[in-house]
């Protein structure tokens, strides 16, 4: 995953991005899984959460298994390129994240459970990397629908960063931002651990977790 983006360590200026397209890529319509709409319509009460963990194939298999999670996808999100495809976000020159969005079920699973979710399965003290996957579009991120998922995402990372500073980890680097437009990954991304279970999944956590309840 981390073969073209390697040593892109700086997002570009957005007069130095990639052109893009109108068009949107052309991607799967159901969840591999599930088999429920990757893009609406969605049941009454969901909500929407995006995080950036990383290669987004481990992040994905790891969130459409909580429950109260809808359906996941995989996409872009967070650059300049409009409509980007895999090896454009890998030269760097896009701006985009590797990230999932979730549909969810907030009477079954909270935001705040998904925040913990997101800060104890990634390492998000690395900057423009994860592992030994190299790049700006494996940086960690948090981005909010709306002002309250804003106010929690905020809350948990001073949460986390005083336990992960506890546990001897350098300073927490995770961007917190509005939910900007995702684009929808190309058709083989989506899914893809469950489409090829022996693949590569690079997800690993800190073993952190915080005694300060979130996710409670």
């Amino acid at each position: 995953m981390g073969l073209f983006g390697f040593g892109k360590l700086k997002l570009p200026a957005r007069d130095r991005a990639l052109p893009g397209r109108s068009d949107c890529l052309p991607t799967a319509s159901r969840h591999f899984v599930s088999g429920r709409p990757l893009k609406g319509p969605f049941p009454d009460g969901m909500e929407f959460a995006m995080f950036g963990m990383g290669c987004f194939w481990g992040i994905e298999r790891h969130f459409w298994q909580v429950e109260g999670v809808w359906v996941t996808a995989a996409g872009y999100a967070g650059g300049y390129t409009p409509n980007p495809t895999y090896r454009e976000v890998c030269t760097g020159m896009t701006g985009h994240n590797e990230v999932v969005r979730l549909v969810f079920e907030p009477k079954v699973v909270s935001y705040r459970t998904l925040l913990s979710a997101f800060w104890e399965n990634h390492d998000p003290t690395q900057g423009m990397r994860q592992g030994n996957d190299v790049g700006t579009q494996y940086r960690s991120g948090i981005y909010a629908y709306g002002a309250e998922q804003r106010k929690q995402a905020l809350e948990s990372r001073d949460e986390y960063s005083s336990s992960l500073n506890e546990a001897g980890y350098g300073p927490v680097t995770t961007e917190v931002d509005a939910a900007p437009e995702f684009y929808f990954a190309e058709d083989y991304h989506q899914q893809y651990l469950a489409k090829n279970p022996g693949g590569y999944c690079a997800m690993r956590g800190t073993g952190v977790s915080c005694d300060a309840g979130v996710g409670r």
